[in-house]
């Protein structure tokens, strides 16, 4: 079974071919700067080899009809005909409280998920085009939605209620939805498979940090709380968005400021964060090296971003009763060793205890970075979230 993994985000497509027999990514890639000039589409073969091509993509109809002559082209295509594609699978980012699971997408569910479209006025809408790109190009091709949030459907109501007045949450929907559900659900099932242990009856802590970043309590496989809230700024701190903040804070900034609604939303979701505090750059890399050579904000910034992650840890496993495996996962999480020692630093009261010579070596792969004594078990585990949509999608099929 070949299945198309599509992630459609306001102007950009990313894409994966699995061929489902053997787990095998056959192609990969994504397109970028959609109804912009300058669109261009980055492709990745199996081998490796990368190319990009140059295509005018006014809207994401055209993107997803370019991508799928690119899978087909006698150069660079790994299949001969679309007929070879058995499903597609598409990334949903927000599915409220609605699903609580994967589901074929039909008419009566896309009509659901844009209800949910004022909870992420960015992403639905394009996740929308994407599949209503498909159902244009190819109408008889099943297709798979993966919601972001719906890994997180298990919390209790007093994990995911705010202390505002009831009427919020039930005219409104206000409430703690959590985001990276997907690559949660994924690392905490694979650390558990990696260990080769029961994921029933152990206690996982799942830390996805890279730009965006979020970290989760699961029992048993299921989610009892996460960082991101009802919109993914809530939490620890960011590339770009400042994590957890008072809410009096954002009032007084506004009026200190003369902001509104959206200008608030801008500065605290793509100004604050790691850029905010440092003036440099939103990547960790950049930061890191700037620390390394002096500047005394961008050290700040480190010590606040590793701080906020390793409080989030240390409170969920007081919420767990308990924690048997802290994964970390995600661009920052699999490759940053730095961050990693210091988040688990002084944490030998809760039984965590770092081999820090093996923690330095290990760069996007999977391994166990804790000592053999230590009583809370340490891991890296690389995320993957199209495999887990490819995989959804084979399974409702």
């Amino acid at each position: 079974m070949k299945i198309l993994v599509l992630n459609c985000g306001s102007s950009s497509i990313k894409y994966a071919l699995y061929n489902m027999d053997d787990k095998s990514v056959m192609t990969s890639g994504g397109a970028e700067r959609v109804g912009l000039d300058g669109a261009f589409v980055k492709v990745k073969l199996a081998n490796g080899e990368k190319k990009q091509v140059m295509h005018d993509i006014p809207e994401h109809t055209e993107g997803v009809k370019f991508i799928f002559s690119l899978l087909t082209d006698p150069e660079i295509g790994v299949i001969k005909d679309l007929s070879e594609i058995d499903a597609v699978g598409h990334r949903m980012v927000h599915g409220g409280e609605k699903f609580n699971k994967s589901v074929i997408l039909d008419d009566e569910v896309l009509k659901v998920f844009e209800e949910c479209s004022d909870l992420a006025p960015l992403h639905n809408p394009a996740n929308l085009k994407g599949v209503k790109a498909v159902s244009e190009l190819m109408p008889n091709l099943p297709q798979v939605g993966v919601f972001d949030t719906a890994f997180h459907q298990t919390m209790p109501k007093h994990a995911y209620l705010y202390a505002i007045p009831y009427e919020l949450y039930k005219d409104y929907g206000v409430r703690r939805y959590g985001f990276h559900g997907t690559s949660h659900r994924y690392v905490s099932k694979r650390a558990c498979e990696f260990l080769g242990v029961d994921a029933a009856d152990k206690k996982v802590i799942t830390c996805h940090i890279g730009n965006g970043g979020s970290v989760a309590a699961v029992d048993g496989g299921k989610c009892i709380d996460t960082s991101m809230g009802l919109t993914p700024l809530e939490g620890v701190m960011m590339g770009t968005r400042s994590g957890d903040i008072d809410g009096g804070a954002i009032t007084f900034l506004q009026k200190k400021l003369g902001l509104d609604a959206d200008g608030m939303s801008g500065l605290l979701n793509k100004k604050s964060g790691v850029l905010g505090i440092t003036g440099i750059s939103s990547d960790m890399r950049e930061v890191d090296a700037a620390a390394k050579e002096g500047n005394e904000l961008a050290q700040t910034a480190l010590k606040m971003y590793n701080y906020k992650i390793k409080k989030y840890i240390g409170s969920y496993a007081a919420a767990l009763g308990g924690c048997d495996i802290i994964v970390f996962t995600a661009g920052v999480g699999e490759n940053q060793s730095s961050m990693r020692a210091e988040v688990c630093e002084n944490m030998e009261w809760m039984g965590v205890k770092i081999d820090e010579a093996k923690n330095a070596t290990i760069h996007g792969e999977e391994a166990v970075i804790s000592t053999p004594d230590s009583k809370v078990t340490v891991v890296v585990i690389p995320t993957d979230e199209e495999l887990m949509i490819a995989s959804d999608t084979m399974s409702l099929l």
